[in-house]
């Protein structure tokens, strides 16, 4: 900017200067004033900078950034067909994408705001397609496929010199807590390790904050509820907190929630589940992660006011990529029901920088008597940039 600055100023001080050049021979030293001249050059100077100044303001903040992301995933379920609700035994291929923008500015280089546009077109089926398991940037769940929508907005800021507070809107309650796992496969069932209710996901209007203690130690708390009715008995609220230590190779993470339903709410209940973490990294790069949730489910009968999730995982560094295996419950496992579970293996490989293919095959089983368990492939491409 400096030098574009300079190559608008130099014609207007030449233009300055040729007339004195031209008549130099006409002019006495009594009728050259130099602070006449000079206060002239600065005047326009000035005014040009001050143009400058106006167009900087219309551009972006200095402060602002944004990141891009598209995930491409092609793949095939055994006994569902391309309509996804339909089980014809048939072996359809499907193919999907995600679309996402991340832009995030900072007012006064310690706070953050930061917005979340996603696109794609998983969602056109309601989310029941069986590549609707994974994740290709949240395009998934909706039923407005290819359509920009606004997957959050949140505004992150230090009280002090270790707490951070968080507000936002259509953000995870969650979004301060720190979940002690190293696993992050590409399914959206397993990524939870077994933390699934605890770690508050509803949505809506959030308010967060989270504690350093600066020892490993952080602790935080999160609310998350509709937009009408903030915290009354109008609104579904949600309530939890987090605590967990975090060392140089191995973490412990401790989440409660406590979440309101419409059934429970009509019996004056809410559902409560706690969650406990724990992961461990080897010398070689390798980690385990494991989690176990249990959840009270209120007004529910007693054979079935009880839930239990749990995960393992396996995952490291294997030649350029990364290796993966995990099993866990596949969502609220009640009491007294067939439990269901899936399995999962995984292999990220970057082909450069901003381009990595990740091929999967997973396993999901299913309740009901005699319906024969999912079998999936999957090969996922994404790009970042």
């Amino acid at each position: 900017m400096k030098l574009f600055k300079s190559l608008l100023v130099a014609p207007a001080a030449l233009g300055l200067l040729a007339p004195v050049s031209a008549t130099a021979n006409e002019v006495t030293i009594s009728d050259f004033t130099p602070a006449e001249q000079l206060a002239i050059t600065n005047s326009r100077v000035d005014g040009l900078e001050a143009r400058l100044n106006n167009i900087e303001a219309g551009s972006f903040s200095e402060t602002t950034t944004a990141s891009f992301s598209a995930d491409f995933a092609i793949g095939v379920e055994d006994g569902k067909g391309i309509t996804s609700t339909v089980t014809d035994g048939d072996e359809d291929l499907q193919a999907t994408y995600g679309f996402q923008i991340d832009l995030n500015t900072s007012f006064t280089g310690e706070d953050s705001l930061d917005i979340s546009i996603d696109a794609g077109n998983a969602g056109n089926d309601g989310g029941t397609s069986p590549l609707a398991e994974f994740d290709l940037n949240g395009a998934y769940g909706t039923a407005t496929g290819d359509v920009l929508s606004v997957d959050g907005v949140s505004y992150t800021f230090p009280v002090g010199d270790s707490m951070t507070v968080m507000v936002g809107d259509n953000t995870d309650g969650s979004a301060l807590f720190t979940t002690a796992c190293a696993y992050g496969g590409p399914s959206n069932t397993l990524d939870d390790c077994g933390n699934v209710n605890a770690g508050i996901t509803n949505g809506g209007v959030m308010a967060g904050a989270a504690y350093d203690f600066g020892n490993g130690i952080t602790a935080a708390i999160g609310y998350a509820g509709p937009e009408t009715g903030i915290m009354t008995d109008e609104s579904l609220d949600a309530y939890g907190a987090n605590v967990a230590y975090t060392a140089d190779n191995y973490g412990v993470s401790f989440t409660y929630g406590n979440i309101e339903s419409t059934a429970v709410v009509a019996a004056g209940e809410v559902d409560t589940f706690t969650a406990l973490n724990a992961y461990y990294t080897f010398d070689n790069g390798m980690s385990i992660s494991a989690g176990y949730e249990l959840g009270d489910l209120g007004g529910a009968t007693p054979a079935t006011d009880e839930s239990v999730n749990y995960f393992f995982g396996i995952n490291g560094e294997v030649g350029a990529g990364e290796l993966g295996a995990a099993l866990g419950t596949s969502g609220g496992q009640r009491e007294g029901t067939d439990e269901e579970l899936m399995y999962e293996v995984y292999y990220s490989y970057p082909v450069n920088d901003g381009m990595t293919i990740t091929p999967l095959v997973y396993v999901k089983e299913q309740a009901t008597d005699g319906t024969p368990d999912l079998t999936g492939i999957m090969v996922k491409t994404s790009f970042s940039f």
